[in-house]
């Protein structure tokens, strides 16, 4: 009955409002912990990973029963810069945490960000309603279907301005610690930022291929991936910074 009155595909009840709904609800509890502790710059820089996140998923809620295609279009294309711009936030964290804020600056960290943000928002070009080069939603309660160049474009963004420097940096700070609780607690960070970038990953390539039987599985192991890499991030270093 409620699917019904919404317009919508089990599978995509599940993904938006099951699956997405539980890491929307976790990464804004974590998020709170983070801030509620010290309000210092590098603390919300940190929390900016899973608010930034969070405000993704929830944009996409909101969307998801609509039947109006503009304006579906308009905040499909909010919920995907939100998600893949919040992985940013972890880069200068590590860049932070590896040369101090001192050399990182503050106009630094801003210039960082704003470039990423130029960058993730550069996917307003691609057109929309074209299964070629841009994104398609062939009805106004149907999955997102990405082409091919789209899928590549935003890909390349997040490997090579964020993701491979994210993992580059955090080896760095792994092998600069010389206490050994410390390197503990950092692998625990290395280990969840690979789930949170094979969920990542899984989300873009479940939109490209735009089979339902993949989206679920996705949906489902993506839930695991999230929760847990969301979490094993927070506890490698956010109890740390929150004192």
């Amino acid at each position: 009955m409620l699917l019904e009155i919404l317009g919508m595909s089990e599978t995509r009840f599940f993904t938006i409002y099951i699956a997405q709904g539980v890491i929307f609800a976790f990464f804004s509890f974590l998020a709170y912990k983070i801030i509620q502790r010290d309000r210092k710059r590098l603390n919300i820089i940190f929390a900016s990973f899973y608010i930034s996140a969070a405000t993704g998923l929830f944009i996409n809620f909101i969307y998801g029963p609509l039947d109006n295609i503009n304006v579906i279009y308009f905040l499909n294309y909010i919920t995907n810069f939100c998600l893949y711009f919040s992985v940013i936030f972890l880069l200068v964290f590590c860049l932070i945490l590896l040369k101090s804020e001192k050399v990182i600056t503050k106009n630094k960290q801003l210039l960082i960000i704003s470039i990423y943000g130029i960058l993730i928002s550069l996917m307003i070009l691609f057109p929309w309603n074209d299964p070629e080069w841009g994104i398609n939603i062939a009805e106004p309660q149907a999955s997102p279907d990405w082409s091919i160049p789209f899928y590549l474009y935003v890909i390349l963004v997040i490997s090579i301005v964020a993701t491979i420097p994210i993992f580059y940096f955090a080896i760095k700070i792994f092998k600069k610690f010389e206490d050994t609780q410390l390197k503990r607690k950092w692998k625990f960070f290395i280990i969840g930022t690979i789930e949170i970038t094979i969920f990542t990953y899984g989300i873009l390539t479940s939109n490209m291929l735009n089979m339902p039987a993949f989206r679920t599985i996705m949906g489902a192991i993506g839930l695991v991936l999230a929760i847990s890499g969301g979490y094993l991030i927070y506890y490698g270093v956010g109890k740390q910074i929150e004192r």
